[in-house]
């Protein structure tokens, strides 16, 4: 097999792992690298962090392929690894742009622009625009509208980006790597490399991309490319003249269309009548030209005809004046659990958030959200959840301040967060009842009631968005306890759906609060060593290992065995990472010594079985590194069973290191029955970031040439 391996393919398969493949096949193949780049050096080789670094290790491991057949087998097995993770990828093709709206006038000249560029024959540049008004002027709209029209000319799908919910570039990526058909583990952590393998995906593809609410060219830079059959319409509140795309500026309606606009909202006859007619030329001044104002007024006139008075909408923001007196339509109930519901950016505004919030029951805030959505005030998203429009969001919080005060407002703010925080901490104990846990809540809820692991893990996704945002809320209203428990509630989102990234904001913040409020104690380590292990998924070891001997200090001064145990595994899972199985191997010998020095009585005593099972899984993922496979196998049967018929997440993932010994050792028909196993046993624990990396250790087996039992 070594002749169809070439130096160049060595080169582009390192640039892979390189670039972090993050699935469990990625993480595998890390490994066997650095074990197979040791042994052909005869020594320690670092884990490489530039792409010059990558470039040299391609080298050495090509040249000591072709001097070593053993060393050649090992490089293919790496490849094998490498190739069937990549064979998962899958573009879509459906649309996923929004709904546009009715109701949709003029704009005929902004259209033909937009086709203009789409249409116009590829010289190099980019195809690009970049749409610019105020907002509720209708950009989007315009966008959308297009988008939807010229659905037939994008075969390859269309991509919708909103940058107002996920501002950072890199968790901007990867949304929009996962819309491209990617699982949440095949998207590398860094943003440079995220960027790398979006262009590569749409390279050779017929693809409309519209960027929404970007704040600066920046920001939507990494999300720009040069492919000639991608067309990319970048929407923003203001001109952007570092954008590199062709501006069109989304100007206020003309009046013979801004009535056209009302009359098509509110109805002929309403338009028409006296009163209306009378005021006419003051409302089109008030709403400036803009859909949103005009929609919103329009869905008030007819209702207040009759009323004493016409509607008017004083100030000089149309978006910010239409919600204004749109709020004046509102019964008290209403009113409140809109304003209450503005005091914090909650990214997907629930009943449940909403309802505690507003001190109303969830059928009633749902009901109530409704309301708000159909005049205008919110927008729904798609999944039972809403979100405000800044301009919108802003006057529901001056409401709030002058309405409710700074102190009942606050008091809104944290029963959210500690509502949050009870389900969390009910989900997580329910996902992972066998950790451990440092947070007093933990001891005084159950486990919520879910029918499985796997569903509470997904209850946790649903709200994670959410979650994070209440530990940025608890840090701010300082309730640093709560902040704190929070981060600990996310560790079964971490384990196991890989959301690292989304989480480290979060993690990052907790450590800070914890350090603050109560250094040198059992939370401190606990924040640390959760950090540590985010940026260890995230292969910043550097970080991590400050993170994790943090954490191992302020264990030390607490007195915490199990906490230090745990701080120095994590050291040794950074070392794992750095390819430094020596050190690795040595530090989870030493973790297992402080397990052992724990008695009855002592914290932790009745977990110590358990842990030391998980620190002979390590170490013997460190020996396979060094290649002493006879040890690997004896620490990984021991490790296996402890877990058997107890944790079926840990059984899997001990009977997959043990299954990848053996295929190492070329005993390939003794791991296909652990495979096998291993994915029986993650039946229904939400874990296909594992199952995954099963199958394709499965097909690797396929391929080469040994028969798969019945």
């Amino acid at each position: 097999m070594l002749e169809l391996i070439s130096l160049a393919t060595v080169t582009a398969m390192l640039g892979t792992v390189g670039a972090g493949m993050g699935n469990e096949a990625g993480k595998n193949a890390y490994l066997m690298i650095g074990g197979l780049a040791r042994r052909i050096a005869g020594r320690e080789v670092p884990a490489p962090e530039r792409p010059a670094e990558w470039e040299g290790l391609a080298r050495l491991l090509y040249e000591g392929a072709l001097r070593n057949p053993e060393h050649a087998r090992g490089l293919a097995e790496v490849e094998a690894v490498i190739s069937r993770a990549l064979v998962q990828v899958r573009i879509r093709t459906s649309p996923q742009l929004p709904d546009g709206l009715r109701g949709f006038v003029d704009r005929d000249k902004q259209m033909r622009q937009l086709t203009r560029e789409a249409s116009r024959k590829f010289d190099g540049r980019a195809r690009r625009v970049h749409l610019y008004g105020p907002e509720g002027m209708g950009g989007t709209s315009l966008a959308l509208r297009w988008g939807w029209r010229e659905l037939q000319r994008y075969p390859d799908g269309q991509l919708y980006v909103d940058l107002a919910r996920v501002p950072d570039p890199a968790m901007a990526l990867r949304q929009a790597l996962r819309s491209l058909g990617l699982d949440s583990e095949d998207i590398p952590p860094g943003l440079e490399e995220r960027m790398d393998l979006f262009r590569r995906l749409v390279a050779d593809r017929r693809l409309l991309i519209v960027l929404d609410h970007v704040q600066t060219a920046a920001q939507a830079t990494p999300l720009l490319t040069s492919a000639p059959e991608v067309f990319t319409i970048i929407v923003a509140h203001r001109r952007l003249p570092q954008a590199d795309a062709e501006p069109i500026e989304v100007v206020p309606l003309p009046e013979r269309y801004a009535v056209e606009l009302l009359t098509e909202v509110a109805g002929k006859r309403t338009v028409q009548e006296a009163r209306a007619r009378a005021i006419l030329p003051q409302v089109l001044d008030q709403c400036g030209g803009s859909p949103y104002a005009l929609r919103t007024f329009a869905s008030l006139l007819e209702a207040r005809l009759g009323e004493e008075g016409i509607p008017t909408m004083p100030g000089n923001e149309p978006a910010y004046a239409a919600a204004q007196e749109q709020y004046r339509t509102l019964g008290p109930a209403a009113a409140r659990l809109y304003r209450l519901s503005a005091l914090w950016p909650w990214p997907a505004l629930s009943p449940a958030v909403a309802g505690i919030m507003a001190e109303v029951e969830e059928a009633e805030a749902a009901r109530l959200l409704a309301e708000l959505a159909e005049k205008g005030l919110l927008e729904e998203t798609g999944t039972g959840r809403y979100r405000f429009r800044p301009a919108v969001r802003r006057h529901a919080e001056q409401a709030a301040v002058r309405e409710d005060g700074i102190p009942a407002s606050s008091r809104a703010v944290a029963r959210a967060v500690e509502s949050l925080l009870s389900f969390a901490v009910q989900a997580d104990r329910a996902a992972l009842p066998e950790r451990w846990h440092v947070g007093p809540l933990f001891t005084v809820l159950p486990p919520g009631a879910y029918a499985s692991k796997g569903e509470a893990i997904a209850a946790l996704g649903a709200e994670l968005g959410n979650l994070v945002q209440a530990v940025f809320a608890a840090e701010e209203y300082r309730l640093g306890d709560t902040a704190c428990q929070l981060c600990e509630a996310l560790w079964a989102l971490q384990l196991k759906d890989g959301r690292h990234e989304e989480i480290l904001p979060a993690l990052r913040v907790g450590t800070k609060v914890a350090d603050d409020i109560c250094p040198g104690t059992r939370m401190a380590g606990r924040m640390h060593t959760l950090q540590a292990m985010a940026l260890i998924e995230a292969r910043q070891f550097d970080e991590a290992m400050i993170q994790a001997e943090a954490a191992a200090a302020a264990e030390r001064q607490a007195g915490h065995l199990r906490g230090l145990a745990t701080a120095i595994e994590t050291l040794g899972l950074v070392r794992l990472g750095q390819w430094n199985f020596p050190d690795a191997q040595d530090l989870f010998v030493e973790a297992d010594d402080i397990w052992e020095r724990i008695g009855p009585g002592d914290d932790g005593y009745g977990d110590k079985p358990r842990a030391r099972a998980l620190l002979k899984r390590h170490r013997g993922r460190a020996l396979n590194g060094l290649h002493l496979l006879d040890e690997a196998e004896e620490l990984l049967v021991e490790a296996l069973g402890f877990f058997r018929e107890k944790e079926p997440y840990n059984t899997a993932r001990t009977l997959t290191d043990l299954a990848d010994t053996y295929m190492r050792a070329g005993r390939q028909s003794e791991a296909l029955p652990l495979i096998d196993e291993a994915i029986d046993a993650l039946a229904g624990e939400n874990a296909h970031y594992h199952v995954n990396h099963l199958r394709a250790l499965r097909d690797r087996c396929a391929s080469e040439g040994r028969a798969l039992p019945e």
